[in-house]
């Protein structure tokens, strides 16, 4: 049986988020297959082992329950078969405890540190997709030394700002004058000291889920998000009950294909391993597709789009927590 460590927590802004990834995992794996150990980071980066109720590991204060501190966290963490990492956000998704892992051999689910760092960091993300031909939607790295002046003449309003660094749409504002500009960079860099700027489009957001089978990936049908709100904002993802992630079912064949088209290349240039959810942004008016960014740890609660995409009659949500840990990698 193999011994699995799963992550969750960590010092990042999406630290809640993860704990309720982590909650539909202990409560779905197979433990036929798999004794499970969790553990908990908190915002201060101490890891204590969570041996307390599930039910409770989506309290913020989950770490005063039943839990016991790690002290050597390194001999700890060798001690399992396979780690698991829901860790959203930075220190979890950017590479740094991918590489901790590599650098001890031990298998882990998900991406290598190089595309993970890749995928976190929207701006480096945008270039390099750029440099394969890959679409991605207009923008600009904000630089302080810049007018106000030259930015309006690159970009016009309304304009989305955005952390480059981050997930769950945190820290991330719509501006329809200078006024709302600054009041969204002041906001952004609460989280990131880099920032992204870029025009607010009128599309329909849609997202594609890809999984690793050995030496091949299947990809999902294409899913989209449904808001009220004018983007896909923390509120609307965590808060707000009307909005939803549904398959698609009236995109004209030719969108279909090339979306299929673009994951495919995604994948095999930037060498994806485990899962990964790509966001696309579609204008209905121009036909044009863009990639928004690439989650390599999307949420993965049982409503979160990622399992949503993925899993049906045949291949349940157990099945897809399997396959991710039997792909585990170093």
């Amino acid at each position: 049986m193999k011994k699995v460590l799963l992550l969750f927590g960590g010092n990042s802004s999406e630290h809640q988020v993860s704990c309720k990834s982590a909650k539909s995992i202990l409560e779905n794996i197979d433990y036929s297959k798999y004794e499970v150990t969790a553990v908990g980071i908190t915002k201060q980066n101490e890891w204590y082992q969570y041996i307390d109720s599930i039910h409770h590991i989506t309290h913020s204060e989950w770490h005063h329950g039943k839990v016991k501190k790690i002290e050597n966290i390194i001999e700890f963490v060798k001690s399992f078969d396979v780690v698991f990492p829901m860790l959203h956000g930075i220190n979890g998704e950017d590479g740094k405890i991918q590489s901790m892992l590599e650098l001890f051999h031990i298998p882990y689910v998900g991406c290598n540190p190089k595309i993970s760092s890749i995928a976190m960091d929207k701006h480096y993300l945008k270039i390099i997709l750029s440099h394969f031909g890959i679409p991605v939607t207009p923008f600009l790295l904000y630089d302080k030394n810049q007018s106000w002046k030259n930015i309006e003449s690159i970009l016009s309003y309304p304009m989305i700002i955005k952390p480059c660094n981050g997930g769950s749409s945190i820290g991330i504002s719509k501006a329809n004058d200078r006024k709302e500009l600054k009041q969204g960079i002041k906001k952004a860099l609460q989280y990131d000291k880099k920032i992204l700027l870029e025009p607010f489009l009128q599309m329909r957001e849609l997202e594609c889920a890809v999984l690793q089978k050995k030496d091949r990936w299947v990809v999902s049908p294409i899913g989209e998000i449904k808001s009220e709100h004018d983007f896909y904002d923390f509120e609307a993802k965590y808060v707000d009950e009307t909005s939803k992630a549904e398959l698609v079912t009236n995109l004209p064949n030719e969108v279909t294909q090339k979306i299929t088209e673009i994951v495919n290349q995604v994948c095999y240039h930037l060498e994806l391993l485990g899962l990964s959810r790509i966001d696309f942004f579609y204008l209905p008016d121009t036909n044009r597709i863009y990639v928004n960014e690439i989650n390599n740890i999307p949420g993965f609660t049982t409503i979160s789009m990622y399992p949503k995409l993925l899993t049906n009659d045949k291949f349940t949500y157990q099945d897809l927590i399997t396959t991710l840990i039997e792909n585990a990698h170093y």
